[in-house]
């Protein structure tokens, strides 16, 4: 009898995976959640330390997200935010509006956190055209991920075998470090259309971090000399790093922020760019004109999207889940600390909230330790996923102590068992 693991490698192509090995790396085939955890086809319990790869943050199956599904559902499904509204998005957007970090909001929804940030090149480059003064440089930081389409890969830093698309890509500044960034925004400022962030946290570079108060320079720079400030917040967004926007404590209000990931709680793909009313202003103008922003989606503004974000949106602040996430966060440093960089052959810890990376120091190239030590993991019960020989930690937002101490425990004994024993 075929297997269901052959019967996805069949037919199925997997993103970021080589599929001609697919099956010897024993993935999991999920039927089932409940809350922090996946289950398997055989009914095996796997705790969710990834949160499905960063989007889920309040837990799989909510009744109160599960319930906004429903009742959505009940109205329409979706239809076009293209000439025409929506009530879930409007109220959506309303409530949006009096938490993002962003002057005047207006949002404009796609699907992806790749997909808004292309939203966002567009609209900054449109900007200045509107302007009067095209602009055409964009600053970027080394060891920048944001996403995966053309665009977000020019303003990334390459990795993940980007490489191949180099003739692609169009040219950007690349900046050392955020210091090396604000130099570039007084020095060019008048050549430079926008710089583009990932605020405290460069989640892609193995849970990078950014200080605050050099981000926060960076934006007084971009005030200072029109530049504008994009702010990628899809990895960071909705309460990863301990507030509800990581650009919070970096003081930062972007001209433009993208957010993704977590926005639906991992129900649904739904992603944001948002204007500020200084950019918005900018593409008004009669009907018609070459003013308008001509991009949008088929399914930008999905109403059973919006609906659920909605809902999750009101969660986070009716559990009180920020204040979870900063005792889970202090919980998870003292204990990674003292049972996990203790080990001889764990190098750096980084944490930020709940977004963490635990780097392995193998002692040769080629012995995959970050893959391994993940696998050890998952047989033993809890989700993990590396970036190269970094050991990534994106748990739950409603994470519990004995989850927490489980996470740690179960990373303790892989280490060990891979390279350690």
């Amino acid at each position: 009898m075929t297997s269901w693991v052959e019967r996805d490698a069949a037919v199925v192509w997997h993103g970021f995976t080589q599929m001609s090995t697919y099956g010897e790396n024993q993935p999991i085939i999920v039927e089932s959640g409940e809350g922090r955890e996946l289950v398997d086809i055989l009914g095996n319990r796997y705790l969710d330390a990834i949160s499905s790869l960063w989007v889920m943050t309040l837990g799989h199956r909510v009744p109160e997200l599960d319930d906004a599904l429903r009742a959505q559902i009940d109205r329409i499904a979706h239809s076009t935010m293209l000439g025409n509204g929506n009530k879930v998005v409007i109220e959506l957007s309303e409530a949006l509006a009096e938490v993002v970090p962003v002057d005047e909001p207006h949002f404009l929804y796609a699907g992806d956190g790749a997909t808004a940030v292309e939203q966002a090149l567009k609209i900054a480059f449109q900007y200045w055209v509107n302007r009067g003064e095209p602009r055409t440089g964009f600053v970027g930081l080394s060891g920048a991920y944001h996403g995966d389409s053309i665009g977000a890969l020019s303003l990334g830093d390459g990795g993940f075998g980007t490489s191949i698309f180099d003739p692609l890509r169009f040219p950007v500044e690349r900046a050392a470090t955020v210091a090396d960034a604000v130099d570039l925004v007084l020095r060019r400022g008048d050549e430079l259309a926008a710089v583009i962030v990932e605020p405290l946290v460069q989640a892609a570079n193995a849970m990078a971090m950014l200080d605050a108060d050099a981000l926060r320079d960076l934006g007084l720079a971009c005030a200072e000399t029109g530049v504008l400030l994009i702010c990628d917040e899809v990895a960071t967004g909705f309460g990863r790093t301990g507030t509800l926007f990581a650009s919070e404590q970096c003081e930062l209000r972007p001209d433009l922020l993208v957010l993704g990931k977590g926005m639906s709680g991992g129900y649904l793909p739904l992603s944001a760019t948002v204007a500020s009313g200084r950019v918005f202003r900018a593409f008004l103008g009669p009907d018609l004109s070459d003013k308008t922003l001509y991009h949008g989606h088929s399914y930008g503004g999905n109403a059973l999207a919006c609906a659920v974000a909605l809902r999750h949106l009101q969660l986070l602040d009716e559990w009180d889940v920020l204040t979870n996430v900063r005792q889970r966060a202090a919980q998870l440093r003292a204990r990674l600390d003292a049972d996990i960089g203790t080990l001889p052959v764990v190098g750096e810890i980084r944490l930020r909230g709940l977004m963490g990376g635990v780097d392995l120091v193998a002692p040769e190239g080629d012995l995959r330790w970050g893959r391994r030590v993940c696998a050890a993991a998952v047989r033993r019960g809890v989700l993990l996923r590396p970036i190269g020989d970094t050991v990534i930690l994106m748990a739950p937002l409603t994470l519990t102590e004995d989850e927490a101490d489980r996470i740690v425990d179960v990373l303790r004994e892989a280490i060990t068992e891979v390279c350690v024993a």
